[in-house]
């Protein structure tokens, strides 16, 4: 759990992934959600919603160490960018960030900023969505090949698949059973979660021919997001 926690925020200390690591992710969703989703709350007991919405996407942001909007960034420019597959992957794998990159990342944040203030503090919605974002990443994992020799990822790949087939099942359960204390909204905004993930997967099946570590990240937070906005809609 440790190297989850490590991999995944910027708690946890300093701890090189296994196989095993990814099993993990669902649970650590589930507590950073929750951690995001109490200061949330908190913020907006005390402060007006657009100072809470600030501070809860500051707190995401810092805790997971801009791990996935990294992600996002390179997958924005890699997945949307009309190029080959090969330069697609080499772009990814670049430290600049492009146009598209830069424009992904820019709508994310503004939905995922205009979402918390405009939607009903709940923090077991957060932990809700987060839990099923890092879902997401395992079941993609399981379903796409991965598109890379070596990277970061390489050091998830060839961990027991009945393991983290447990992991997602409880990943998914868990998830909606955290939705579901929040209505019925609650529990279609985790399956706008799982569909936002997918949609990602499959534009990077259709042009990588698999997946990487920055198609994950993008994946988990482009979720959040839909998720997110939905519970704003309601």
């Amino acid at each position: 759990m440790r190297r989850a926690f490590a991999f995944l925020t910027m708690l946890g200390g300093s701890a090189e992934p296994t196989p095993t690591t990814f099993a993990w992710f669902p649970l650590v969703g589930a507590v950073l959600g929750l951690v995001v989703g109490c200061i949330w709350w908190l913020t907006a007991r005390h402060g007006a919603p657009a100072l809470a919405a600030a501070v809860a996407l500051a707190a995401d942001l810092a805790l997971t160490g801009l791990l996935h909007v990294d992600g996002l960034a390179d997958a924005g420019d890699g997945l949307l960018a009309p190029m080959p597959r090969e330069r697609r992957l080499a772009v990814m794998a670049e430290p600049t960030i492009g146009a598209f990159g830069v424009a992904s990342v820019v709508g994310v944040l503004v939905l995922r900023y205009a979402a918390f203030a405009s939607a009903r503090p709940a923090p077991l919605l957060v932990a809700a969505l987060w839990c099923a974002s890092r879902t997401a990443m395992v079941t993609i994992s399981q379903v796409l090949p991965y598109a890379r020799e070596g990277g970061i990822v390489s050091a998830f790949v060839g961990g027991r698949r009945w393991v983290l087939v447990l992991a997602i099942v409880a990943g998914i359960t868990g998830s909606l059973a955290l939705g579901a204390h929040c209505g019925r909204h609650g529990v279609l905004s985790v399956l706008g979660v799982l569909l936002g993930a997918g949609a990602v997967a499959l534009l990077a099946k259709r042009r990588l021919g698999g997946y990487t570590g920055d198609v994950l990240g993008a994946s988990g937070i482009v979720g959040e997001t839909l998720g997110l906005v939905l519970w704003a809609l309601r």
